[in-house]
This record gives structure tokens, C-alpha cells and sequence, in this order.
């Protein structure tokens, strides 16, 4: 490690650092003992890789295998590999990791990259390179959204990417900020985070069971820009915080989370919305988006920035043009307030309300875990091999709750639970 490296590790504090890992095993995961645990991150977070490796064996893990990526190798392919070759992804690896799933190995993923990354390079390259390994990872990301592992998603404070959140400061300065907000927006910055976590996790139970006891046929939405009919999938269960995942592990996907969400219908979406905040997808940033809903398809769709990925986007299946997911955050959440825009959907989906394009959760359905995939289409659930969540929520925006009869529950004002 050179002197630049060491100053950057030195603007990180080790302490929070090694809460994040301890959360990310105890309360993300909720590891048990003798199970296995697969892990993938940039090659920049192998400081929190080790710590999380060392509270997963201390917890009784029986084999932490981490796999790593690298910004200058993904560059490398893109200025220089063969045009063939866009079209290739590791099917036999995505192949290992859903038999490792189907034996129970716990799956952790580290976030950090540079969400702008791949932006100067050629959009048709690395539409077909993600389009290619959506495919061949489906075997294994069955097994994620189908919820049947505790898994979970933590970040790190990658200096590539402190430098895209904080562009005016030195390097050291930026990482310094962006590892202060990851601590705060996880819960580690206090003194007993898992404690911390626990509340939180039982004020999320709250709302869902609010929700979940309302049994609303639809969510309306109104603001600027916004007028907006969401049904919601016939048997759809609000979900929110620590979950129970099919083996029976209760686990918190990710950290953070301030959301409350379920299965909308696919085909029962009608109106119009705007978004509130850019979506950074894939090296790109797309601003302003606008979109026409019809029985549940989406039929116009422009952007400010951004716009011909979009296109590309909503083309990748039938579904692409379908939600798969429905979320409520309040305005107020903590990083709404920090007025931070992170570029990454781990983070900016939690300050605000947001809908997801393509793939549902299955474990947002009433018995979802013995649902069958026919059932769950049957039931409004919606399959693609994209799932990608932007920002709708502001203090603006008025939610109505409408019940089978017709009858309106304020659910949000002006941002806020109502």
C-alpha cells in the first residue's frame, strides 16, 4: 500500500468500519452458525472484506468465499476486448453460486464502485455486456428474489466514488464524507448499533402491519408532474426491515433501509409520474424521468438526460415495461435529510418513495414462499430480468390508500406518513 492509499484508509474510522461489518453479519444477515457465506466486492473494500470475514468465522461461518472486481479490469474489457465478446458472462460461475444458494450459503454483497464508471464508454457495449450477464445470472438471482437465503447488501466508501459525491473536495476529504454518511445512514455511528437496529426494525414492523391490515386495492399518488394509479397484487403483503427468508433466517437485505414496500399488479398501473431524484443506472444518469402508465404498461416515457437508455431499458423483455415493486419512505428519512445524492439505488431509494421496473419479490405475497411463478403472474406478480428502482417521493406528493369499496385513506402528505 503506498502513501496515498494509507492517507485514504486513514480517513476512514476503523472503529465504525468494523461496527458496519459486525451489523452487516448480525443483524444483515443474522449468519448461523456452520453456514457458508459467499461475498463479492470491489477489490477497493478489501479492508471491510477482511472485517466482515473475521465477524462471519467468529459467528461460526463454515467458509467465507469472496470473489472481487475491479474498476481498471472492467475498463480494460471495454477499451479493449473484442466486440464478440459483449455478448459473454460466467454462466458456469452465476451456475455455482445458485447451487451454493440452493445448499444455503448466505450471500453478502459490498457496494463501492464508481456508479459513473462506465459512462464514456460505448452505451451499446454495455447494454449488451449487462443484458448478457442478466441472463446468465437468472439462475442464481431466482434464488435472491424468491428470498430463499438470508442475504444482504452493505457499502463502502470506494474512493472513486466519494469523489463523484463530493467532486470539490481532495480525495482524503471526500472518502472522509461519504464513509461519515454510510455510517449514519447504517446505524453504526452509535454506540450500540445492533440495539439501534432493533428499533428501527420494530418502527418499519409497525407500518407494514398498519398496511397490511388496510388491505388497500390501490395506492394513489398526487403532486407535481404525478397523477397516479397503483393497484397492488391480489394477496400482496407489505414488507419492511428484518424479513424471514425461506430458510427461516430473519434478515435485513439491506443496509440502509428506511422503506416499507409490496407487489404492485402489473397490470393494474394507470396515469402518469415524474421523478424526483436522477437515477444513476449503469455508469449513466438518467434526469427527469416522465412516464404514461396504461393497464399497467408503460406506453410513453421520456428524460430530460439519460433518455436512449431508458428506451434501452424499458426494451430488455416484456416486463421491463411493468413494476415489480412499490415502495413508501417519508421525506423526513434520515438520508432525505442529508441532502446527499449518493448515485447508487442502496442509498438514494431510501430518501424517497420509489417504483422499481421489472421483477417482483415473491416474498411479498400472502404464503408467497409456496406461490408457484404461474401463481404469482396469476395473482398480478411481474417477471423481467431487470429491477430497477427511481425516486417518485418528495414533500409534494399526497398517497391515497383506496380500499375495495372505493373508499380513500390518506396514507402520505405532503411526503409524510399521514
Amino acid at each position: 500500500m503506498n502513501t496515498h492509499q494509507r492517507s485514504i484508509q486513514a480517513s476512514i474510522d476503523p472503529a465504525k468500519l468494523d461496527r458496519l461489518a459486525e451489523v452487516a453479519v448480525k443483524v444483515g444477515l443474522r449468519l448461523e452458525r456452520g453456514q457458508n457465506l459467499f461475498l463479492t466486492a470491489p477489490a477497493a473494500a478489501l479492508p471491510l472484506v477482511r472485517r466482515i470475514a473475521d465477524h462471519a468465522y467468529r459467528a461460526g461461518a463454515g467458509l467465507v468465499t469472496p470473489i472481487l472486481s475491479d474498476e481498471e479490469i472492467t475498463l480494460s474489457r471495454f477499451r479493449n476486448a473484442p466486440d464478440e465478446g459483449f455478448d459473454r458472462a460466467p454462466g458456469w460461475l452465476y451456475e455455482g453460486v445458485a447451487k451454493a444458494f440452493s445448499e444455503n450459503t448466505a450471500r453478502l454483497a459490498i457496494v463501492g464502485d464508481n456508479p459513473m464508471l462506465l459512462s464514456n464508454e460505448d452505451a451499446t457495449k454495455v447494454a449488451r455486456a449487462n443484458k448478457a450477464n442478466s441472463l446468465a445470472y437468472q439462475p442464481a438471482l431466482e434464488k435472491i428474489t424468491g428470498f430463499d437465503i438470508n442475504w444482504n447488501i452493505v457499502a463502502y466508501p470506494g474512493a472513486s466514488w466519494a469523489k463523484q459525491v463530493f467532486p470539490d473536495d481532495a480525495e482524503e476529504v471526500a472518502v472522509a464524507k461519504l464513509a461519515a454518511a454510510i455510517f449514519a445512514a447504517s446505524r453504526v455511528d452509535s454506540d450500540d448499533p445492533i440495539g439501534a437496529w432493533e428499533a428501527h426494525n420494530a418502527a418499519l414492523k409497525k407500518r407494514t402491519e398498519w398496511l397490511n391490515g388496510k388491505r388497500f386495492r390501490a395506492l394513489h399518488y398526487s403532486g407535481p408532474g404525478t397523477d397516479l394509479t397503483i393497484g397492488l397484487a391480489d394477496g400482496h403483503e407489505w414488507q419492511g426491515g428484518a424479513s424471514t427468508a425461506k430458510n427461516g433466517i430473519v434478515c435485513n437485505p439491506n443496509i440502509p433501509t428506511e422503506e416499507v414496500f409490496t407487489t404492485p399488479h402489473s397490470r393494474r398501473v394507470e396515469g402518469h409520474v415524474s421523478s424526483t431524484k436522477p437515477l444513476s443506472y449503469q455508469g449513466t444518469l438518467i434526469d427527469e424521468i416522465s412516464v404514461r402508465f396504461e393497464e399497467g404498461r408503460i406506453v410513453e416515457a421520456k428524460a430530460a438526460r439519460g433518455e436512449a437508455v431508458l428506451a434501452k431499458v424499458l426494451e430488455t423483455d416484456e416486463g421491463a415495461r411493468r413494476l415489480g415493486e412499490v415502495a413508501l419512505v417519508p421525506h423526513s428519512s434520515p438520508i432525505s435529510a442529508s441532502g446527499i445524492l449518493f448515485f447508487n439505488t442502496l442509498f438514494d431509494e431510501n430518501a424517497s418513495c420509489h417504483i422499481a421496473l421489472g421483477q417482483c419479490y415473491s416474498k411479498c405475497f400472502l404464503g408467497g414462499a409456496k406461490l408457484t411463478p404461474e401463481q404469482i403472474a396469476a395473482q398480478g406478480g411481474n417477471k423481467s430480468l431487470i429491477h430497477i428502482d427511481w425516486m417518485i417521493g418528495s414533500d409534494r406528493i399526497d398517497i391515497d390508500g383506496i380500499a375495495e369499496d372505493g373508499s380513500r385513506t390518506p396514507v402520505f402528505r405532503k411526503g409524510e406518513w399521514a
